[in-house]
């Protein structure tokens, strides 16, 4: 009897070894370029999203979980101004220092769409393109954007602010210690920047009506994941 136990509990430690979870896999999921790409870690195509740009020396966390891959048309070609969106396009994850740090962007609170609603519907989208510091996602119906890739030095710390005049005449002032959005932090449509504040400073004037195109890209138009990595 005490040589069967023997063997039971060798045969329960050789079962319970062979259950133990393995690691997550890691894989390329986008290539901006030869030294800049982005890295899931996780099952099913979902976990923590990396990027690291090896020129600079930058490895870094955007999401730290959850991440799903944005399924439409992707073209990255701006370096210092760094955008994501996940498959639900539901906000953006920004960097303005080259990836060294990482910020949330969304869309702006109202007026976007013609319901009122401030963002698209995720069937909507068509293809995110980042290029020039400025990020453009092209829906079916609406095209949304970042402002120009600055804040207009009228309203930064010492600038001597902004004066307008409304239509009834009525006189108004941006001040430099309460500007509007900070450049690439907000993502909007042109009809939906009609009446705001921000309209009158520069980096919210002159947007374009389309994506600007991109030339002499070298890196992948859209995200890849193998989901059965690592089984």
């Amino acid at each position: 009897m005490k040589g069967f136990c023997t063997v039971l509990t060798a045969t329960a430690v050789l079962l319970a070894a062979g259950c133990q979870a393995k690691e997550p896999p890691t894989q390329v999921v986008y290539r901006f370029d030869d030294h800049r790409y982005l890295e899931l870690t996780g099952w099913d195509c979902e976990g923590a999203l990396w990027y690291t740009d090896t020129h600079r020396g930058i490895r870094t966390q955007p999401y730290s979980q959850f991440y799903r891959l944005f399924t439409r048309k992707f073209i990255h070609q701006s370096e210092r101004y760094i955008a994501i969106t996940s498959w639900d396009v539901s906000g953006f994850i920004v960097s303005k220092d080259y990836g060294q740090t990482w910020q949330l962007a969304q869309f702006s609170p109202s007026g976007n769409e013609p319901n009122g609603d401030n963002s698209a519907p995720r069937e909507d989208a068509v293809s995110f393109t980042v290029v020039n510091d400025q990020g453009f996602l092209q829906t079916k119906h609406r095209l949304y954007m970042s402002s120009k890739p600055f804040d207009d030095p009228r309203v930064v710390e010492g600038g001597p602010g902004i004066t307008y005049t409304l239509e009834d005449g009525t006189v108004q002032r941006i001040e430099p210690n309460s500007p509007g959005w900070k450049w690439g932090m907000v993502y909007l449509t042109k009809q939906g920047l009609e009446g705001k504040v921000v309209s009158h400073e520069t980096n919210y004037q002159g947007l374009p009506d389309k994506v600007p195109e991109v030339k002499g890209y070298t890196g992948w138009d859209h995200m890849r994941c193998d989901m059965d990595k690592g089984r």
